[in-house]
């Protein structure tokens, strides 16, 4: 028999152990969990380097967020928090470090701009926590045979999102397009996140010229700062500069 391994990422206690406990007793599905990002991170990488992968991940869509009352929600596992990593963010890391993980992604309620957020975060399923476990294990298996599944309630939504979306992205390329080469370069560097005097030295130029540069970066992309240059310049696809190897500053601090 082809057991399916499946790992859990909520950092409510009671519901992924309940959750757990319901998978597991399925004749052909393994099932761990992990209580944050960063553990379910090294659960991923610990079995991939023992040979035994996980085929599919459920993670909360609100993955890190506090309990209404203000706590912190208690970890599944004990284990060293090295940093928040919320549901959708994490759906992005594992299918680019896991490609072969379909993520399945379990949320409290119907969100269609969380939801296409999610899909084009490399999600294969948006399901809602509270459906049935024959409901779970359908989507389970489906996403398996590379199916996508939505609530049908959310699919004129989440149409609407990524329409949206793409006309955006489309705007931001014409945008980035119509950048000199030289402007392109800096703008790189900009998304790599470093300083006008780390790009001046970078691209053997004076620090006088790169702000002049950064300037019309900002003035082309019809923005007003280099955080919004960086947002947009992150929808067009365009990546930071490769800074492998380099000693670099990073707002006003090395790096």
């Amino acid at each position: 028999m082809v057991r399916i391994r499946v790992l859990v990422v909520d950092d409510h206690r009671i519901f992924a152990e309940s959750l757990a406990a319901a998978l597991a007793a399925e004749s052909d599905v393994d099932v761990s969990a992990a209580g944050s990002g960063p553990a379910a991170l090294r659960c991923l990488e610990r079995a991939a380097a023992e040979g035994r992968r996980f085929d599919v991940m459920l993670v909360d869509a609100d993955l890190g967020v506090p309990v209404p009352d203000g706590r912190p929600a208690v970890p599944v596992q004990a284990v060293d928090e090295d940093g928040a990593v919320d549901g959708i963010s994490l759906v992005s890391g594992v299918r680019s470090a896991q490609p072969q993980v379909r993520v399945v992604v379990l949320a409290e309620k119907d969100d269609p701009a969380r939801a296409a957020l999610a899909l084009q975060a490399g999600a294969s399923g948006w399901v809602a926590k509270d459906c049935s476990l024959s409901r779970l294990l359908t989507v389970i298996r489906g996403v398996l045979r590379d199916e996508t599944h939505l609530p049908p309630a959310l699919l004129t939504g989440v149409l609407r999102e990524l329409t949206a979306a793409r006309r955006h992205r489309t705007e931001s390329e014409r945008l980035v397009e119509s950048l000199t080469p030289r402007e392109r370069e800096v703008l790189r560097c900009m998304v790599a996140g470093l300083g006008r005097k780390a790009v001046a030295e970078r691209l053997y130029l004076s620090p006088h010229t790169v702000r002049t540069h950064m300037q019309n970066v900002l003035g082309k992309l019809g923005v007003h700062s280099t955080l919004a240059a960086v947002a947009l310049a992150r929808r067009a696809g365009v990546g930071p500069v490769d800074l492998s190897g380099d000693v670099v500053e990073r707002g006003g601090q090395l790096a």
